[in-house]
C-alpha cells in the first residue's frame, strides 16, 4: 500500500521537469495519473518547451510503477481542451483526489519597462491565468467525489518576494500565492486543502536553457549551467547551487499525503533558503 493507493492526480505540464517528477512520485505511491502538457513552442519564453515525445516518456515513467495514465496535449490557456483533458480522465478512474497546477514558463532578465506587452500577457496568461483554469476544470470533479482531497500550486521563490529583471514572472508567481490562499478559504468546508510551493533555482529546462545561463554568465562565450553554479549558490542560505525536481516532488507528495492533512493555506518554500536569505550573508 502506498501514500496515494487508490487516489488519482492530475498534473499540468507533466511531460518532463517537475512535472514528470509529479507524476512518477505519485504513481509510486499508488496513484494513477492524469497528465497534460502544451507540447508546442511559447512564443516569449525563449527555449524550447517539452514535445509529445516527452509526455509519452512520462507515461511510460508511470506505467513502470505499476500504474495507469491518461495524457492529453492540452494549453491550460484553452479552457475547452482542458476540460476535455481532465474529464476524460475522471472518466477513465472514476474520480479525482489531487491536483498540481505545474504548467508554467521561465523568463529571460529584462527590465521591467523594456518588456513587450505580449512578454507580459503571455506571462500572466500562462503563469497565473493557465493555474486559475486548471483548478476551473478540476475542483468540481473533487468536489463531486464527497471525498475531500488536495490541491497545490506551484508558485515560485519569486512569488515570496521582488527580484529584479523579471518582474512579469515574480508579478504572476504572487498571484499563484494569492489564488492558493483564496481557494483554501473557499474550499475547506468540502475538505479539500489547497497549498502553494515555491520552488527556488531546480535542474530542469526552465534554468538550464541558453537565455537563462547567459543571463548569469554574459563574460562567457559559450557558457552552460555549471557555470552559474558559484554565482547560484550565493543566492542560497544553504551550500547547493540547485536542487533536483524530485525535492518537489517529495514536498507535493508530503502535502498530499495524509502527512499533510492538516495545512491549507500554506506557502511552502522548497529554495534551499534564497526567499530567507538576509541580505549581505
Amino acid at each position: 500500500m502506498g501514500k496515494l493507493t487508490g487516489q488519482v492526480a492530475f498534473i499540468t505540464g507533466a511531460a518532463r521537469g517537475q512535472g514528470r517528477a509529479h507524476a512518477v512520485k505519485m504513481a509510486s505511491e499508488g496513484a494513477d495519473i492524469i497528465a497534460v502538457d502544451r507540447c508546442a513552442p511559447v512564443a516569449t519564453a525563449g527555449y524550447e518547451m517539452a514535445t509529445e515525445a516527452d509526455l509519452a516518456e512520462t507515461a511510460k515513467l508511470v506505467e513502470a510503477e505499476g500504474r495507469s495514465i491518461v495524457t492529453a496535449v492540452a494549453d491550460t490557456r484553452e479552457l475547452e481542451p482542458l476540460q476535455h483533458a481532465v474529464d476524460a480522465g475522471v472518466e477513465r478512474f472514476g474520480r479525482l483526489d489531487i491536483v498540481v497546477a505545474n504548467a508554467g514558463i521561465a523568463a529571460s532578465p529584462k527590465a521591467s519597462w523594456e518588456l513587450t506587452p505580449d512578454e507580459f500577457r503571455e506571462m500572466m496568461d500562462i503563469n497565473a491565468v493557465g493555474v486559475w483554469q486548471t483548478t476551473k476544470v478540476a475542483v468540481p470533479h473533487i468536489i463531486s467525489g464527497d471525498r475531500g482531497g488536495s490541491i497545490v500550486l506551484i508558485s515560485s521563490m519569486a512569488g515570496l518576494r521582488g527580484v529584479p529583471g523579471i518582474a512579469h514572472y515574480v508579478a504572476a508567481k504572487h498571484a499563484v500565492r494569492g489564488l492558493a490562499k483564496s481557494l483554501a478559504n473557499e474550499l475547506a468546508w468540502a475538505n479539500i486543502r489547497v497549498n502553494s510551493v515555491h520552488p527556488g533555482n531546480i535542474r530542469t529546462s526552465m534554468i538550464d536553457n541558453e537565455p537563462m545561463v547567459r543571463g548569469f554568465r554574459p563574460d562567457l562565450e559559450n557558457p552552460v549551467l555549471e557555470d552559474t553554479a558559484e554565482i547560484m549558490q550565493k543566492l542560497n542560505l544553504l551550500p547547493q547551487p540547485w536542487l533536483e525536481a524530485e525535492a518537489i516532488a517529495d514536498a507535493v507528495l508530503y502535502l498530499v499525503g495524509d502527512t499533510g492533512r492538516g495545512i491549507t493555506g500554506a506557502a511552502l518554500p522548497v529554495d534551499l533558503g534564497t526567499s530567507e536569505k538576509f541580505p549581505g550573508l
